[in-house]
């Protein structure tokens, strides 16, 4: 997965998997709280407002593995921004790199 090559030096493959996998499982869990709020870009990219520590995992990453194995709780978090957006979110799009450096305010990439 592309989230894993973003290695500090010396990091080994492992190590880097163990800590995505614990940047995407505080963000599952800070979107059932509602402390994370995902925001659907007009384009059909996803943000994820207030999600500080990531652990240089971006957002599409994030959002694919959390409605890949995420929980319950974290997906209707999506679906919900989703539905207050009025349009999903365009897995091409996440796909073709259009992102936000700023939680959803201003949009980057293809769109």
């Amino acid at each position: 997965m592309p989230c894993y090559t973003q290695t500090l030096p010396n990091q080994t493959l492992t190590e880097r998997k163990t800590e995505v996998r614990k940047a995407i499982d505080e963000l599952a869990q800070l979107l059932a709280r509602g402390v994370v709020k995902a925001k659907i870009g007009p384009q059909g990219a996803i943000a994820f407002e207030g999600w500080n520590e990531r652990s240089r995992v971006t957002d599409a990453c994030a959002y694919r593995q959390i409605m890949a194995t995420g929980s319950m709780a974290a997906k209707l978090a999506v679906m919900k921004a989703e539905q207050l957006a009025g349009r999903k979110v365009d897995r091409k799009v996440v796909a073709q790199g259009v992102h936000s450096h700023d939680g959803g305010r201003t949009w980057h990439g293809k769109g």
